[in-house]
């Protein structure tokens, strides 16, 4: 009866292999990678690049815009450049329409500007922002004040 109870006392204190994976140490070199490199990022500057310079390329010619103006009773006035310096003009709907038209073949890549009072309607400036757009002006914008 003795040697049952020292067998089963035996069975008892047999090892069994461990199959769980002890992750402590990769957390702990993950942790120490993570602060070293929290540190380092702050003190690496920017890298400067250097780019190639080019001989022979012209430099684009900026075009000046037309600018509409629409005034708040609805009057349209035209400021454009040319090589005879700076104009205005005031003109109805139809004399726009005429006028940018005659411009076009000579200035085909004109951007147009339209400046308009915020109490002109809506309609009235989508009116003309459209007849541009049917004349061939691939270039129509607003013009807005900054706040």
């Amino acid at each position: 009866m003795a040697g049952g109870i020292q067998q089963g006392m035996r069975a008892g204190r047999r090892r069994r292999a461990m199959a769980d994976i002890n992750v402590v140490p990769y957390i702990d070199v993950m942790l120490v990678l993570l602060v070293i490199f929290m540190v380092t990022a702050p003190l690496v500057a920017p890298s400067v690049i250097n780019l190639p310079s080019v001989g022979g390329s012209a430099q684009q010619q900026q075009i000046p815009p037309l600018v509409v103006s629409i005034k708040a009773n609805g009057s349209v006035s035209v400021r454009y450049k040319d090589e005879n310096g700076s104009h205005e003009q005031q003109m109805s709907q139809a004399d726009l329409k005429n006028f940018v038209a005659q411009r076009a073949p000579s200035n085909p890549d004109q951007p147009v500007v339209i400046a308009a009072d915020k109490t002109v309607q809506y309609d009235t400036v989508m009116n003309v922002m459209s007849d541009l757009k049917s004349l061939g002006i691939k270039r129509v914008g607003l013009l807005v004040k900054s706040k």
